[in-house]
């Protein structure tokens, strides 16, 4: 599903525990991290397409998280040319995406990192809100710093620091 602009709509998830640290993911067999993310089915709410994608990489059922909140409206980022799939139609040139902080409610066990058919991560650890913003791939790091910052004062944090 593709809108009109060329961008797939997809929900991001950004997990709190009860320090405020984000789980962090590390995709499978790469060394690459990143928040749990997907899309967004048709016939299937942001919502929706949370819970699915939160069981599907990471194993969390509704009843281990809240939700805190979510962002306003869509934060887009662009591919890279290079990732851009010329042969498919429509062509997607990037991602719209919703995203949602969530507070993980009870124990770390809870998390499972193949629950899925396909497990997309193969190591996950907690580490400060802002670490994200350091290691996540170069194409979404605006998207990742929007969708922080627009979240941050759910958690009663201070902004980052430039």
């Amino acid at each position: 599903m593709i809108d009109s602009d060329g961008f797939r709509p997809n929900v991001g998830i950004i997990v709190a525990n009860d320090e405020n640290r984000v789980l962090w993911a590390r995709r499978i067999r790469q060394d690459a991290w990143q928040f749990p993310q997907g899309g967004i089915r048709r016939n299937e709410d942001p919502v929706q397409a949370m819970y699915r994608e939160l069981s599907e990489e990471i194993g969390l059922l509704p009843e281990h998280v809240e939700i805190i909140g979510s962002t306003r409206g869509w934060l887009r980022y662009r591919l890279p040319e290079r990732m851009v799939r010329r042969n498919c139609s429509p062509l997607c040139i990037g991602q719209k995406q919703k995203w949602f902080l969530l507070r993980l409610i009870g124990s770390d066990s809870a998390v499972c990192l193949d629950r899925g058919d396909k497990p997309e991560f193969d190591r996950w650890r907690w580490v400060d809100y802002w670490r994200p913003l350091q290691e996540v791939v170069f194409f979404k790091q605006q998207v990742y710093r929007n969708a922080l910052e627009e979240l941050a004062p759910l958690l009663s944090l201070k902004p980052r620091e430039k």
